[in-house]
């Protein structure tokens, strides 16, 4: 029974990571404009991030540091600094987007105003992270955001063409594609692959794991989250794209609001369906913010040596407190600027693919050094895998913001 609930962590983890307020947008638009072709994008993101993440539980089962600790004894402050500013923005970012997601989603189920939802979802954020424990925070996000599966139901019951799934899941470029569509489909497969491999999962979830006092003996359960939980993350996203693809396409309509999304599940299930998509959204978003918050104060702290952790009382660890509630703070005035929601995810996708590079290279080196992982370095399956990805990821951030700019953000 122990073993069922340590997995929570990584459930958290990819509901909140794969299916936040980005994946909801952009796995729906995926499918309302190109159908089943972009499914394997996410099935083929997923092994990178399962990959990735393994390796930084098994670090910090067996080493005891987490990612920006490592980062800065492997870049040095030269090359470290400017990879803890750039991954702060893009979180800071990231959870401003979701603490609007949050209010949008909110905003359907009361109909109060926008920017108190948001200032509302902001406060109950931080009251939750400073009053309760870090496995209550996982567990509460985690098991709530499971709402989420509904959008599985949903699939099942629309009968999609089944055929047409499979065959989704060969990488493929659509045929007879305009080169204009197929600029925005190349868009697509970069931003699908940044916000599936988002650095602040690995940020969270290494951060975690020390939270948790993994040791050796948790090496099986950390290959089970990550394999279970982020495997479940990547369904669920794929239901979303598919639900999209049946119902959506065919009438050419362009989710841009989490609430469209919601109506995959309204409309095979009536009422019902609706209120549990809407719900398991906002936890599974408001577990998105959490992690981009923490996430952010993990990496700072870490990166310059402070006491750290949801395992002490917030006085006893001031600098890491007042890191992440600055986050959020930063995060709520972004909002109340007006930005849209879908904007602050465009530029929080587009600027963590550059991140990513600089994120994942000390994890790797990491792995592979005896003298910190001793008989628990990486074997050549997880390194060949790693650094294929590498590469994937290195290509992905020279092409990202070339078509960002001349796509729109995918809208032209």
């Amino acid at each position: 029974m122990g073993g069922l609930i340590e997995i929570t962590l990584g459930i958290m983890t990819a509901v909140g990571g794969f299916v936040d307020v980005s994946e909801l947008v952009f796995a729906a638009q995926a499918g309302s404009r190109f159908g089943f072709a972009l499914i394997w994008v996410f099935a083929f993101s997923t092994i990178g991030i399962g990959c990735y993440g393994e390796m930084s539980g098994r670090i910090a089962a067996i080493a005891k540091q987490p990612v920006f600790n490592l980062m800065r004894q492997r870049l040095g402050l030269r090359y470290g600094l400017p990879t803890l500013v750039a991954s702060s923005i893009v979180n800071t970012i990231t959870c401003a987007a979701e603490i609007g997601g949050m209010a949008l989603v909110l905003q359907l189920l009361t109909g109060w105003p926008y920017w108190l939802l948001a200032i509302l979802s902001t406060v109950i954020l931080v009251i939750v992270i400073w009053v309760l424990p870090f496995k209550w925070i996982e567990r509460s996000f985690g098991i709530l955001g499971l709402f989420m599966i509904a959008f599985a139901v949903a699939t099942v019951r629309i009968h999609p063409d089944w055929g047409g799934v499979a065959v989704g899941l060969i990488p493929q470029i659509p045929r007879h594609l305009p080169a204009k569509d197929l600029i925005v489909f190349a868009y697509f497969v970069v931003a699908i692959v940044s916000a599936v491999m988002f650095p602040y999962e690995t940020y969270f979830y290494s951060s975690g794991g020390i939270e948790e006092n993994w040791k050796p003996k948790d090496l099986k359960i950390n290959r089970l989250t990550t394999t279970v939980g982020f495997g479940l993350g990547s369904l669920l996203a794929i239901a979303i794209l598919i639900n999209a693809a049946v119902l959506f396409r065919p009438l050419h309509i362009d989710p841009q609001l989490p609430g469209t999304a919601a109506l995959e599940v309204a409309i095979p299930l009536g009422t019902t369906g609706l209120l549990l998509a809407l719900f398991g959204m906002l936890f599974a978003i408001g577990g998105a913010a959490v992690e981009t918050g923490l996430s952010t104060a993990y990496s700072v702290a870490q990166f310059f040596g402070w006491e750290w952790g949801r395992y002490k009382r917030p006085h006893e660890a001031p600098r890491f407190t007042l890191a992440w509630v600055a986050t959020f703070a930063v995060a709520l005035v972004t909002v109340l600027t007006g930005i849209p929601p879908l904007e602050l995810v465009e530029w929080s996708i587009v600027f963590s693919i550059v991140v990513l590079p600089l994120t994942y290279l000390p994890l790797i080196l990491i792995g592979n050094d005896r003298k910190y992982m001793g008989e628990h370095v990486n074997g050549r399956l997880s390194n060949t895998i790693a650094w294929f990805f590498y590469a994937v990821l290195l290509l992905a951030a020279l092409a990202a913001l070339p078509l960002y700019f001349v796509t729109q953000g995918g809208q032209t």
